[in-house]
């Protein structure tokens, strides 16, 4: 299944989430590939490529017609592959924008893998642009991260919206598995208002589990690792298990 992350508001925990959902599930004896379709290549570095320098990436996949098997990684964590993304990715949207179904190229490139991996997730830009609208042309399932604030459901409006016309232009068949909550501060005397908000707007479809605040996960890019090679009993640890098997349990039924 291929999954989006993706929010164009950034600093919402988008890659942090990306990252860590995708080497947990691969934890869980999954087959994962994570593409990193972000120009900034947080997601690569997440995992351990910090030197990408002369590596085959997302760009050469979306601009130079590379099958993506050429281009993947294999990283040191169980189960977990990746595509790079490199700071050329910046502009492929203008190098792509005048090509016939410009929309499908990264659809078209991952149906080669599709079926060798149980998940294939991607690392969106923080952007609306040409980049996220391939990445959810490609995609069965969308994860939205949001920070904890009050700006949180303004930008959910907007995503929406851009997630309706994808639906009804591109990819009928796009659903929503679940609106992640990060940063998450119950000592805020603001957070409650907010989660009743979004309770109340977006129901369902927010995971059981939200993501605190915490030290260690904010530290585990630093070292190249997701937070569950970093510290497995740290809280971040411990709320990406808990919202991986929600994934996996949301997405092995028909939703």
């Amino acid at each position: 299944m291929i999954i989006s992350f993706t929010n164009q508001k950034g600093g919402v925990g988008k890659t942090t989430s990306a990252v860590n959902i995708a080497a947990t599930i691969a934890s869980l004896d999954k087959k994962v590939l994570l593409v990193d379709f972000d120009p900034q290549g947080n997601a690569s570095t997440g995992v351990g490529f910090i030197d990408r320098s002369g590596m085959k990436s997302t760009y050469d996949v979306i601009t130079n017609d590379l099958s993506v098997d050429e281009a993947i990684q294999h990283t040191e964590f169980k189960n977990l592959d990746l595509v790079p993304s490199t700071i050329d990715l910046a502009g492929a949207e203008l190098e792509i924008a005048d090509l016939e179904s410009r929309e499908r190229i990264l659809k078209r490139a991952l149906t080669a893998v599709n079926d060798k991996y149980d998940y294939i997730f991607i690392d969106c830009p923080p952007t609306l642009g040409l980049l996220t609208i391939n990445a959810l042309v490609a995609s069965e399932g969308l994860i939205i991260p949001v920070q904890c604030e009050f700006y949180a459901l303004e930008g959910l409006v907007q995503l929406t919206n851009t997630v309706e016309s994808i639906k009804t232009y591109h990819n009928p068949n796009l659903k929503t598995v679940g609106i992640l909550v990060t940063m998450f501060n119950s000592r805020l005397n603001i957070t409650q208002s907010i989660m009743n908000e979004l309770r109340s707007y977006y129901g369902n479809l927010l995971f059981k589990t939200n993501i605190v605040r915490n030290v260690r996960l904010a530290e585990a890019p630093s070292y190249g690792t997701p937070i569950l090679y970093l510290d497995k009993f740290s809280k971040g640890a411990q709320n990406y298990m808990a919202v991986a098997k929600e994934v996996i349990a949301r997405t092995e039924k028909p939703f």
